[in-house]
């Protein structure tokens, strides 16, 4: 049987996404070492990473509209060249605001430019069939990208200096440029096919230029309640994960004696549960009401946030484990459910729709990467940073379950009552 194009596109979506999360993973990792060379405070370098966070946020919906004006191909191999770009020049900074453009703009806008929009582009643009499960598997891509490379960037750091891993990166993110070139296509048509399991072509996406899309789509969505809901559960999510978790937990396990790269390990450990999470909730948004996986998504979360201060130690003893497998299996199993939804109520102007949602994600993110940094310069700990960010995350359990049931729930519900009977 012949291999549906469709499966050439995802794995190499796959890749790049990848690439792109390589310099996603290193923050964190680096804070240490660029504190030590230039005297920056945490709060400094936390501001690079929080303009970083929210441009890789605020450029999703203008890249997706963008995806459809100049094509996926052209986006996603200019994204990676400016995050090789940004990366690259970092080796010759010497004051902090050449981080916050290099670190924070550069890569933020290059990162940004490949986000999870780009997930929500591809998977429907070329799925009907397994579009939940392959939107967590290149949702799980980010994670492998931790996976990959955080453990490596803070060896590299240790061992050679932080120059080597910002370099080690840029020739990363340029190694993917060519796949993406040769083996992306924009729509099935392009080489003579249907979108896997579909009956009937996907209508093209609206006329017009790109900006002017992404805006329209933001007033239309900004007049309903589920754009809300979504909006202010996934800003909740970007501040409990990629601005609190993502960004302070080395720093954090390292004001308690653990050693960098012993808790770069553990974020390691959380990607590489991440991909099994990410791509189980995608496998269950297929089947399961997606506003109730939300709810127990950022409930369990958020109760796991307000334990992890008592679990600092010098050493990854097993509650440390517990909570980072646990935390693993949940850190973005949000993405799939939260596509599903943007695109039950939404329609054909989902994916634009989801990069403003993601937007707030990154809002949220930015907030939070910033705010804890600051927490700790003031009071010498981020004990109230995780608390604060459980109790957002009960908050967001409660916007989840609030929404309202969309009209593509109903055949989904005929169809499983049939099978039940």
């Amino acid at each position: 049987m012949r291999l549906h194009w469709a499966w050439v596109v995802a794995g190499v979506s796959f890749i790049a996404l990848v690439g792109a999360a390589s310099f996603r993973a290193a923050p964190g990792a680096l804070i240490e070492p660029l504190r030590a060379e230039f005297g920056w405070t945490t709060g400094t370098i936390s501001l690079a990473i929080s303009i970083n966070i929210l441009l890789f946020g605020l450029t999703a919906p203008f890249a997706a509209a963008l995806m459809d004006r100049f094509g996926v191909r052209v986006v996603v191999s200019c994204a990676l060249t400016m995050v090789a770009i940004g990366s690259g020049l970092t080796v010759f900074m010497t004051a902090s605001w050449q981080l916050i453009l290099l670190w924070g703009v550069v890569v933020g806008l290059g990162t940004g430019s490949m986000a999870l929009a780009f997930v929500a582009t591809i998977t429907g643009r070329w799925f009907v069939r397994h579009r939940g499960l392959v939107t967590g598997v290149l949702t799980a891509g980010g994670a492998a990208g931790q996976l990959v490379f955080l453990p490596l960037v803070a060896w590299l750091s240790s061992a050679y200096g932080w120059r080597s891993a910002s370099l080690m990166i840029c020739i990363a993110a340029l190694a993917v440029v060519p796949l993406t070139a040769f083996f992306l296509r924009e729509y099935p048509r392009d080489v003579g096919l249907l979108p896997l399991g579909a009956a009937e072509d996907t209508p093209p996406p609206p006329s017009g230029g790109a900006a002017r899309r992404a805006l329209s789509a933001l007033g239309s969505a900004a007049r309903t309640r589920p754009f809300w809901l979504l909006a202010g559960g996934f800003a909740i999510c970007g501040a409990s994960t990629n601005g609190l978790v993502g960004t302070h937990f080395i720093p954090a396990a390292h004001d308690h004696g653990m050693p960098t790269t012993t808790a770069a390990g553990l974020l390691a450990l959380v990607g590489i549960f991440d991909i099994v999470g990410t791509i189980a909730s995608g496998w269950l948004t297929d089947r399961v009401d997606s506003r109730l996986l939300l709810a127990a998504y950022y409930a369990l979360r958020g109760l796991s946030l307000m334990l992890l201060p008592q679990l600092f130690g010098e050493s990854a003893h097993p509650s440390m484990l517990v909570f980072i497998i646990f935390y693993g299996l949940d850190w973005v199993a949000t993405v799939p459910p939260t596509v599903a939804l943007c695109r039950q109520h939404f329609g054909v102007s989902g994916p634009v729709v989801f990069g403003w949602v993601f937007a707030s994600h990154q809002v949220g993110a930015a907030l939070a990467a910033s705010a804890a940094g600051l927490t700790r310069d003031h009071l010498g700990s981020y004990d109230l940073a995780w608390y604060v960010a459980g109790a957002l995350c009960i908050g967001a359990a409660v916007l989840s379950a609030s929404l309202a049931r969309s009209a593509e729930d109903a055949p989904r519900d005929l169809a499983r009552q049939g099978a039940a009977g």
